[in-house]
């Protein structure tokens, strides 16, 4: 599986995306963030309110520098069904990646094996490849992109300026921490 701080495999992936489907890998992606959504199936409760919620911030997930990929168990060919008939998924310009040999969900740890379907899990990775971090849900509990974008900006912010740490609930402007023994027992 996957470590925190550790390179991410350079996985083969299927999209689908703008009514095409298309061979692609993680690295294609290197040179900007990419935060992989892996949700359970197509055409069920809870997933298609998360992918619409994370339609709905593409923009600002874009203008951060990054991209979304969303994943599941799927075939590419369900993806372009849910998306030619579900208005939620309709919203979705993001990629939308099909592993139906659960190889990604394997690698990312997130694959119900006796089930075939991933869990609810977030990955947020650098420019450079690297994981920088994770969530994990169970089936019945949605996500929020408006967190997973804060935890992009604060990631980002942290790379760029390595001296400096982002308190809890950050968001851009606000003060961060500088690590220190001045610090300790002050907070």
């Amino acid at each position: 599986m996957v470590q925190i701080g550790q390179p991410v495999p350079d996985l083969a992936l299927t999209v689908y995306h703008k009514d095409e489907i298309r061979e692609t890998k993680l690295s294609d992606y290197r040179g900007k963030w990419t935060v992989l959504l892996f949700y359970p199936a197509d055409f069920t409760f809870v997933c298609p309110t998360e992918l619409e919620d994370a339609a709905a911030l593409y923009s600002e997930f874009q203008a951060a520098g990054a991209e979304i990929l969303s994943v599941s168990t799927d075939t590419a060919f369900v993806h372009k069904a849910w998306h030619d008939t579900s208005a939620a998924i309709g919203k979705v310009q993001y990629p939308m990646v099909a592993d139906p040999t659960g190889k990604v969900s394997r690698a990312f740890g997130v694959l119900i094996e006796d089930k075939g379907l991933a869990l609810r899990g977030t990955f947020i990775v650098d420019p450079d490849g690297v994981l920088q971090t994770i969530e994990i849900h169970n089936l019945g509990i949605g996500r929020s992109a408006r967190e997973a974008l804060r935890k992009l900006r604060a990631a980002d912010f942290v790379r760029q300026h390595g001296d400096q740490v982002c308190p809890a609930g950050w968001e851009p402007g606000q003060k961060t921490l500088k690590p220190g023994l001045d610090l300790v027992g002050k907070i």
